[in-house]
């Protein structure tokens, strides 16, 4: 054991990760492009982003110019009573990406908080306007984060067990399928007819730690629609599928619907450093406005607005611009449609794909699990074979970043292929 893994081991806690079990860590010493190098000299494709976050991929030299350009002029400074250039551009430039009317932009530090911020606007909403309203839907399956507030709207048990007992409660209907919409449409219906809701929460198509699970255009336009005949406002958490990841700027742009607030971090930096927006309409804005001091929103962050991260956002919508980075979203989206038609196997249960998304679920006994063993095996796998991929539970899947070569991805569907004989031979 190294010098680093052993000061690792004595000083060092991962998140979402056992420490009396889980294997020694990987010794990370550079990155670029898919690529990730450890001390060893092994080499591994990132196939998930590292955390679905690097979608330009690692070292993107004009993110990093961005940043040390920014470094000259201001590092950080407090955003409460004053502004400065970056953050203006930032703002400016995702009130147009987004329809109207969002048009106001709050900063915080990353996906998690960025939630927590359009819970406490939607909350605040009623009742700076003095309408009782304090009910929230969620779906099952969700994940929303790991702060207090986010974690009462995601999935109970598993991660949030010792914790349930601060929740505030919530609502929540089943995820939807083709057999159950209707019956779930109907039962939204009569809830949001009681007008004690204040806000719906969803992921947008895709609920991501529950698996990559993908539900229809269809049913997200019809729910959300329900929503704004009741009055009860829509929140989005983009955190995941937004900058391309289902092959538009936003997961909502498939569909008609306007959200009343929309969530964004990871890929919003490149992955490079956390950011988080919460982008609310002028009508919610417009609530907080008064002559009394506790009406305005009364939140904020040590880092919010921070520069550096500004900079590194406005590098990656300067990424977004360009034509290549669509062409390879589209390049990868057609890749794993192609790959998904090769799938067929007694070993698995269910193939799904989204813009750069691709889900296989494993066959196992009783219900999908983020805890299944296959989990364990399939990390072990992937990793000898050069490629760096966190399954949840059964559910192998891969969304990498945008600058991944054919012959790469090309790897990656191989290795995932010979995964997937192996455990044919066990069914």
């Amino acid at each position: 054991m190294s010098d680093l893994l052993k000061k690792d081991k004595e000083f060092v806690w991962h998140p979402f990760t056992q420490m009396q079990t889980a294997p020694e860590p990987l010794e990370l010493v550079r990155a670029k492009n898919t690529t990730l190098f450890t001390a060893d000299g092994k080499e591994y494709i990132d196939c998930n982003s590292s955390w679905w976050v690097n979608v330009h991929g690692h070292g993107n030299e004009h993110i990093g110019n961005a940043i040390n350009e920014q470094f000259k002029q201001i590092d950080h400074a407090i955003f409460a009573g004053a502004t400065h250039p970056k953050a203006v551009e930032l703002a400016e430039r995702i009130v147009n990406l987004l329809p109207n009317p969002l048009t106001k932009v709050f900063f915080s530090d990353n996906g998690s908080t960025a939630v927590e911020v359009a819970l406490k606007m939607v909350f605040q909403y009623w009742h700076n306007k003095q309408e009782p309203k304090k009910r929230i839907l969620a779906m099952n399956g969700a994940y929303h984060g790991d702060t207090f507030g986010a974690m009462a709207i995601g999935q109970r048990g598993y991660f949030n067990e010792p914790f349930e007992h601060f929740f505030f409660d919530v609502d929540f209907i089943e995820f939807p399928t083709e057999e159950n919409e209707e019956q779930l449409l109907h039962q939204v219906e009569l809830l949001f007819k009681t007008n004690e809701f204040a806000a719906i929460i969803l992921e947008p198509l895709v609920q991501g730690s529950a698996g990559m699970r993908m539900y229809s255009i269809g049913f997200l336009t019809r729910i959300v629609n329900l929503a704004k005949q009741n009055n009860v406002k829509v929140i989005l958490d983009e955190v995941m599928t937004a900058w391309g990841r289902t092959g538009t700027y936003f997961a909502f742009q498939h569909t008609e619907i306007v959200p009343d607030i929309v969530c964004l971090s990871k890929g919003l930096t490149g992955g490079v450093l956390p950011l988080g927006l919460t982008v609310a309409t002028t009508e919610i804005y417009d609530a907080f406005l008064s002559e009394e001091k506790t009406k305005a929103l009364l939140h904020g962050h040590s880092f919010t607005g921070n520069p550096l991260s500004c900079a590194a956002a406005c590098a990656s919508l300067d990424l977004f611009e360009q034509a290549e980075t669509w062409e390879n979203v589209k390049r990868i989206s057609e890749a794993n449609e192609q790959f998904k038609m090769q799938l067929s196997s007694k070993a698995v249960e269910n193939v799904r794909c989204l813009g750069t998304i691709l889900a296989i679920e494993l066959k196992v006994n009783g219900e999908s699990s983020y805890f299944s063993n296959i989990r364990d095996e399939a990390y072990g796998f992937f990793l000898e074979n050069g490629l760096l991929l966190r399954p949840l539970g059964n559910i192998i899947f891969i969304n990498p970043p945008y600058c991944i070569t054919n012959e790469e991805l090309k790897k990656v569907h191989e290795k995932l292929l010979e995964f997937i004989a192996i455990q044919e031979t066990k069914a």
